[in-house]
């Protein structure tokens, strides 16, 4: 059987910084933090963190109300990103309803605001009565992908990882390997978060919360820093238009980029911390899966949440893969961590750095902390040539999942 070679042709994205591709990547090649204070925080008794990355307000009218009123506020991150990535592929309405095009869309649960609501109403009283019948489609697993689809009409494969922190990563995968293998022809991929006190509260539990830059919050997360103290939850929204190489050379778009590996794999070492010997061999497989050798990657975009024990544990990984040469950043410094979001927002950046042939830096990196200085850090803005990359993302509960990204070339060589 033949395989497919996968190409990217659409990025859609809500962030932080607001709605548009253009606007997430503008805002970072600026070194522009996302990371405000966020005053409903404070409210929360035991809350130490007080700050986020926060969607600016934004104009959902554009989604048809009959589609709107089943859809939370990550749902409608998904829709707008994924609205977005379909415009920019020039995806047609007969494309776009075409069986062989589908969704994989992730996040980590269904809409925390909604069940907040629910259940204050229903332990009042104990009585449904005034639940909407519209509750379920906004609290649901999978309610981004199944939103996209109805909200776009698309009628091919719909699936929905929930992996934390390596959702989005895993969604981009799956739709690779469904289109390698002639599953599919175009895929819709990504994750979306909404924020939410608890969601904040509980990285602040297990001790992995940012909580020492509440008085400045453009400070945190630090990624590798010596001086960094935990992450910083955001939300937002991003999606990627991925399709079979002749897909889009019959439809006659431009190419951004090219996937040629993915892995996934677990680390049951220990449920909450990595163990860098498992990242490490996440990596080795999609190497493996792209048929290269670590010499051949040109740069690395890590997870980097910034937590006391994942940040060394990457860089150990990555150190022992590569060595201390290949260039390595990540973008929650930015960006903060959007959870089930990360892995497209941050493939979507990696992406434009690579045709820009700029390598971004990891924002708040002022003094890398021993523990993490066995690879090459980006501290400042490079213009430089990079042909393949690789993007990690890592999630709590011991998932790893890593790609692998080449700048598009037709007549680049495949060992399919």
């Amino acid at each position: 059987m033949s395989l497919n070679r996968v190409v990217i042709t659409g990025l859609g994205a809500v962030s932080p910084y607001g709605v548009g591709v253009e606007t997430l990547y503008a805002a970072m090649t600026r070194g522009q933090s996302a990371i405000t204070e966020h005053p409903d925080l404070k409210t929360i008794k035991g809350l130490r963190c007080h700050i986020a990355g926060l969607v600016p307000e934004l104009d959902a009218r554009e989604i048809p109300r009959k589609h709107r009123r089943t859809m939370s506020r990550m749902s409608v991150f998904a829709v707008l990103a994924a609205m977005e990535a379909l415009e920019s592929a020039r995806v047609d309405e007969s494309t776009r309803r075409s069986e062989q095009t589908g969704v994989i869309i992730g996040t980590t649960v269904g809409s925390p605001q909604t069940l907040q609501d629910f259940f204050a109403d229903y332990l009042r009283e104990f009585s449904i009565e005034q639940v909407k019948s519209s509750l379920f489609f906004k609290i649901m697993g999978h309610t981004c992908a199944a939103n996209v689809a109805q909200a776009l009409g698309i009628e091919g494969r719909v699936m929905a990882p929930s992996a934390a922190c390596a959702t989005g990563a895993q969604a981009i995968g799956l739709g690779y390997e469904a289109i390698v293998l002639g599953r599919q022809r175009i895929m819709l991929c990504g994750g979306a978060e909404e924020l939410h006190p608890l969601t904040v509260g509980i990285f602040d539990i297990i001790n992995a919360a940012s909580t020492g830059y509440n008085s400045d919050p453009g400070s945190s997360p630090r990624p590798f820093d010596a001086r960094r103290d935990g992450t910083v939850c955001s939300e937002g929204g991003g999606v990627l238009v991925l399709e079979s190489l002749d897909s889009a050379l019959e439809r006659g778009v431009p190419i951004l980029a090219e996937i040629i590996g993915f892995a996934s794999n677990s680390d049951t070492t220990n449920i909450s911390t990595p163990d860098p010997g498992r990242i490490e061999q996440c990596m080795r497989l999609a190497l493996a899966d792209a048929g290269l050798e670590p010499g051949q990657v040109d740069y690395v975009n890590a997870h980097a949440t910034a937590t006391e024990l994942g940040d060394p544990a990457e860089c150990l990984a990555i150190a022992r893969l590569f060595g201390d040469a290949v260039p390595v950043s990540g973008f929650k410094g930015h960006l903060g961590h959007t959870l089930a979001a990360s892995g497209a927002l941050e493939l979507i950046v990696m992406v434009r750095m690579l045709r820009d042939g700029l390598c971004l830096p990891t924002l708040n990196l002022d003094h890398p902390a021993p523990e993490c200085a066995m690879v090459r850090h980006v501290r400042e803005p490079e213009p430089r040539v990079m042909n393949i990359a690789v993007k990690n993302n890592f999630a709590l509960g011991g998932v790893n999942a890593s790609l692998i990204v080449r700048k598009f070339s037709q007549d680049a060589a495949t060992h399919y």
